[in-house]
């Protein structure tokens, strides 16, 4: 588990982002662009001297500078304002896709099916279940649309139902800074007991009492998640015991209970580091013990089964991890017997077990695989994916007694599926496929495929690609080009209906699964981070010029864009080859690495030494300091640039965005676009509802079919 800059769930929709340019009309040639007052600010560090003209930006509560945001957000409606109604008709394009009554596959847990549905016209989900069978009434257990009320952001996050059925734990934002207060439910009742908990991560765990609930708050200015409470039903908040406190700043910690259910188990993890404590969850009032102690570069998780704990680890220099297994009574890593040995080709992601099977995931050149295996030896074999470019692995999978599997499976060309696979009989049932709607979708019409760019330093780069079978691929057609690459995060190639609304307008949609990412096993990330994070950029760029080179497209026709972490890469590229693409998208960019990584105040800033490097280091500093986007700006042209980011946002702070965009306007020497548009209301995800998430990509692609000469 990683706790980092980049949180999307990069299945959703609304992570996909567009950009583009062309020449500015006729019609957007009056407005005038704001001009942030400079107040220079010396940082001076190793000897070294940086004035930040902008650095007054990061003050939220000054009402200048909401008054800055506010006219940028102006004057990007102002010279936008000719698209406005064919983002009304992407919007509803896009949302005409989407089955609005729409339901989850059930999934049974402890003598109930839950259920999420949604319905038509409504923003928000509705959890439900059904004791025993799916015949059953319906009891609804959280109705988000009506929570939501009227506040612009609604987040409801962890319900944990206790073993006795009776109660359910909650968190919710209305803010969108991950700040969730935590509250419970009598389920018999209906009932919302009025006791509220502050400032957690909005997850929680039951014992088997169900009346003790183990939970996680945070420090209230960083926001790193640290200390773990243990509440006992009935009793004040003020009552609450700490049963753990996480006193080193680069870890954050969290508690689970294991699929077994018979161990709580308290997590605390850094970026290349794992420590674990265990308590028997029929125990709420004993001791937790560690269950091997942190060694800096030891990675390990665990899993129950039996009288055995099993741990997916790179112990012993086991880059790609392997399986190790110890008994219950002898967790230190002294005792851990290989399982399953460490290969060096093959990245090992994952063990789901049950009581007659373990799944494996492997990522093996850069596509999924799953092995099943007997627990007694008698059978083994991988699960048969046939397409070129891929994604699947388990989804949920509560039951421990069961002999089905359940895995999800899609492609940039076929939708989303939940397939249900027994594992005695090799039988495979599609237990839901995602429904395309708007009456013209026919996957046989798109062509995903897969290519490898070289980059400059030898390496093959996987490039994932669809297209409309139509589309031509003579560097004619537009393409978008999307990149992460940080924290060991993999983008895989998954399909999007929203997505569809650039592929039947002639767009080529990309994915350059660049270093930093672990698309082709974790070496891959270790050669994508601290002093080699530059290879992150220089992949990008390489996948840009080899898409050019093999006709796919024109620098006149190249956009790119990221989000987050993937925002600095844009940042990072713009620098270094802003003559490759016409126009770029950065999400929420996280574009001014010196200064925050030196400010601990920070949300998530001590974390993340382990991936960019601690710049109080002057090594790290220096190399820091030769690719931070916003120090890095110089006086020449840049590519047309739509830059988004959320007032409220706590892992990506507004101010990084609106001081990159603001050094932008002064020091650029082209007249192309440059925008910033700030949420105001929203933090890192952007909009809380999913249609109001769709407006926010519709404003996205208007903007790039805009500049591609496609509105008028």
């Amino acid at each position: 588990m990683k706790i980092n800059r980049y949180s999307l769930i990069i299945w959703l929709p609304c992570l996909i982002f567009a950009l583009s340019c062309k020449k500015q009309n006729s019609e957007t040639t009056l407005a005038t662009p704001p001009v942030a007052k400079k107040i220079p600010k010396q940082l001076e560090i190793h000897d070294d001297t940086r004035t930040d003209n902008y650095y007054w930006l990061n003050q939220r509560e000054n009402p200048e500078v909401i008054a800055y945001l506010e006219e940028e957000n102006a004057y990007y409606s102002e010279v936008t304002k000719h698209t406005k109604e064919y983002q009304e008709v992407l919007f509803q394009e896009m949302k005409s896709r989407i089955k609005e009554d729409d339901s989850s596959v059930p999934y049974k847990l402890n003598g109930y099916y839950y259920i999420t549905r949604y319905e038509t016209g409504k923003e928000y989900p509705i959890y439900a279940r059904k004791k025993e069978h799916l015949s059953a009434d319906e009891e609804v257990l959280f109705d988000c649309n009506l929570m939501a009320g009227e506040h612009e952001f609604f987040n409801l996050r962890g319900i944990a139902v206790s073993p006795d059925n009776a109660l359910a734990a909650f968190g919710v934002d209305t803010v969108s800074r991950r700040q969730y207060t935590l509250q419970i439910k009598n389920l018999k009742t209906g009932e919302i007991y009025p006791d509220k908990i502050e400032n957690t991560t909005g997850s929680s765990v039951w014992a088997a009492d169900s009346k003790t609930l183990f939970y996680t708050k945070k420090d209230p200015v960083t926001l790193r998640s640290e200390r773990i409470y243990k509440h006992k039903l009935g009793t004040p908040q003020e009552e609450d015991e700490m049963v753990f406190h996480e006193e080193d700043d680069t870890f954050s910690t969290f508690v689970y209970k294991t699929k077994s259910r018979k161990y709580i188990v308290i997590g605390s993890t850094s970026t290349l580091t794992s420590e674990y404590r265990i308590l028997k969850a029929d125990n709420p009032d004993g001791s937790f013990t560690v269950f091997s102690p942190r060694k800096r570069g030891l990675e390990y998780g665990i899993n129950h089964f039996d009288d055995h704990f099993y741990m997916l680890t790179n112990k012993d220099e086991a880059t790609n991890f392997k399986l190790m297994k110890t008994p219950v009574d002898k967790t230190q890593a002294e005792h851990w017997e290989e399982f399953i040995p460490h290969r060096s080709d093959v990245l090992l992601e994952d063990v789901e077990i049950f009581e007659d099977f373990y799944v494996l995931t492997e990522r093996d050149q850069g596509l999924t695989k799953m092995k099943i295996v007997r627990w007694d030896g008698s059978d083994d074999y991988y699960l048969p994916f046939e397409s070129e470019t891929y994604i699947a692995g388990p989804t949920t999978n509560l039951d421990f007694t069961t002999t089905k599997l359940r895995y999800f499976y899609n492609s940039m060309s076929a939708p989303y599926a939940i397939i249900e696979f027994d594992m005695h009989t090799k039988e495979k049932e599609i237990l839901k496929e995602q429904e395309v709607l708007g009456g013209e979708f026919d996957k046989n019409n798109y062509r995903s495929e897969r290519i490898w760019a070289p980059s400059r330093d030898g390496k093959k780069v996987p490039i994932s690609l669809v297209y409309h079978k139509d589309t031509a691929l003579d560097g004619t057609s537009p393409l978008l080009l999307y990149g992460y690459g940080s924290y060991g995060a993999t983008i895989d190639p998954y399909f999007s209906s929203v997505r569809l609304s650039l592929l039947d307008r002639g767009f080529i949609y990309a994915i350059a699964h660049v270093r930093g990412g672990e698309y082709l096993g974790r070496p891959w990330y270790e050669d994508g981070r601290l002093m080699h994070k530059k290879n992150t950029f220089n992949d990008f760029v390489d996948c840009a010029r080899f898409l050019i080179e093999k006709e796919y497209t024109t620098s006149a026709h190249l956009y790119a864009s990221g989000g987050s972490a993937g925002g600095l890469l844009m940042g990072a590229v713009v620098n270094q080859a802003p003559e490759l693409f016409n126009g770029v998208i950065a999400a929420v960019p996280f574009v001014d690495v010196i200064t925050t990584m030196l400010d601990e105040s920070i949300p998530l800033t001590t974390g993340e030494y382990d991936e960019w490097g601690n710049p109080n280091d002057k090594a790290y500093y220096e190399y820091i300091k030769g690719y931070s986007p916003y120090d890095n700006v110089e006086a020449k042209a840049y590519p047309n640039m739509y830059v988004s980011t959320g007032l409220h946002d706590s892992q990506v702070q507004y101010w990084e965005p609106a001081k990159w965009v603001a050094k932008l306007r002064v020091m650029k020497t082209d007249d192309n676009f440059l925008f910033l548009d700030t949420n105001m209301d929203a933090g890192h995800g952007g909009a809380s509802g999913r249609f109001e998430a769709l407006k926010e990509i519709a404003k996205e692609y208007a903007f790039l079919l805009d500049l591609e000469g496609k509105i008028r």
